[in-house]
């Protein structure tokens, strides 16, 4: 849209199928969305309006996708955030929510038959994974990461930490925490930027789930607290510093809802290859303190700072949805006074009761069968994205593999 109509308040629409739209570009049957696909309004967030450093004089607006009406739309992931922030403001509570994001950084890669690597370095050599939490593990890119720091500078994107992760050419940053809204904006201005920046340096990144074989995947950990909306104070701990009813209750209804919600948080085929074989990424709903084995995990804080991880979602999950399941399952919890199991610590089996999908067409079963999803997100968001997600699925069951002719045209 031209600078000009979008400060003259031009409205623009778009049609409604647009957000069930799947990721090759088709579209579930338009009963899903509207059989006359109709118009929404795409309203800009004032406070989300930016100049794309990177793309001088270009500027990126986020925007509410609204009824014609003037109500939200049921199919908008951010529409549906807000709503359950709503939800808790009602009960006089707001959520606070921060976002760890992990991501590759590849050479570019034309072919997308050959497996990823690791870009050349200034000093002429590729990665070969030996760089976990270096403190130099980044100076072979430094000018790419020169210029993503300087963008997020420029995007008022505060950053807490930065590292280099486990795998090869893998490194993650830490959002401050605060209002969920706010952070999903952020993950989402963040991964943008970092693939258009990526481009500029003749890089490829990455965040899908899982990769590379034999590789941690890529996670979005959501570390959620809640506050009382007058004091600010939080209210999983109590005066003495100890946890509260309302603590244990949150976690009950993060649980109650992680097998319903496994396909709002892993949303791909890829998302399964990361939970299938961990490495600290897990595939349960069991909680514990301080342990990384566990998909929900309380991390060592002060009570001020007590929190609940949630270490189920990949890098490749909609920060909006997968924030707004989250915390739509705690709130559950604390509506219901739904108590958790016993804590685990150390190495463990996970229960029946407490595993979860580890396929994607599991997981969409699941979902679809889910009274609770269709509760708390309406069966009309929840019926589309399932109908989308299972097109991906198909397209993902239509081709033959490497694998399947590598090993199986052999057998009799």
């Amino acid at each position: 849209m031209t600078a000009e109509g979008f400060l003259e308040g031009r409205r623009l629409q778009m049609a409604r199928g647009v957000l069930l739209q799947c990721i090759m570009g088709g579209y579930p049957p338009s009963r899903f969305y509207g059989s006359d696909d109709g118009d929404l309004a795409l309203v800009a967030d004032p406070k989300q309006i930016h100049r794309l450093p990177w793309s001088h004089p270009r500027a990126l607006a986020i925007c509410d996708a609204d009824e014609l009406s003037g109500e939200s739309s049921p199919l908008s992931t951010r529409g549906q955030l807000k709503a359950v922030i709503a939800r808790y403001a009602a009960l006089g509570l707001a959520p606070v929510v921060a976002t760890e994001l992990e991501f590759f950084v590849f050479a570019a890669n034309p072919d997308p038959t050959q497996p990823f690597r690791p870009p050349v370095g200034l000093d002429g050599r590729r990665e070969d994974g030996q760089s976990a939490f270096s403190v130099s593990s980044n100076n072979g890119l430094r000018p790419f990461f020169t210029e993503v720091y300087e963008c997020m500078a420029a995007l008022g994107l505060p950053r807490d930490t930065f590292m280099h992760e486990m795998g090869v050419s893998q490194f993650e940053i830490n959002l401050l925490h605060g209002d969920p809204l706010l952070l999903a904006d952020q993950t989402f201005l963040f991964k943008h930027l970092l693939k258009e920046v990526a481009l500029k340096h003749g890089l490829t990144v990455v965040c899908m789930a899982k990769p590379l074989a034999q590789t941690p995947g890529s996670s979005m950990h959501i570390h959620q607290s809640v506050v009382e909306l007058d004091s600010g104070r939080n209210v999983f701990s109590d005066e003495a510093g100890e946890p509260t009813a309302v603590f244990r209750h949150f976690i009950g209804g993060q649980q109650a809802g992680m097998a319903d919600f496994t396909a709002l948080f892993a949303p791909n085929v890829n998302s399964y290859h990361r939970l299938c074989h961990p490495f600290a990424s897990p595939n349960n709903a069991c909680w514990s303190h301080d342990n990384r084995s566990a998909g929900l995990r309380i991390p060592a804080s002060s009570p001020a700072a007590r929190r609940v991880e949630n270490r189920l979602p990949g890098a490749d999950a909609n920060p909006y949805l997968a924030i707004a399941a989250s915390l739509a399952a705690g709130l559950y919890g604390i509506e219901n006074r739904l108590e958790p199991s016993a804590a685990i610590q150390g190495e463990f089996e996970v229960p029946e009761n407490l595993s979860l999908p580890c396929t994607l067409h599991a997981a969409l079963e699941r979902l679809k069968r889910s009274h609770l999803a269709k509760e708390l997100f309406g069966s009309e968001f929840i019926e589309g994205y399932i109908a989308s997600k299972s097109l991906e699925l198909t397209s993902f069951l239509d081709e033959i593999t490497p694998w399947e002719r590598r090993v199986l045209a052999a057998q009799a």
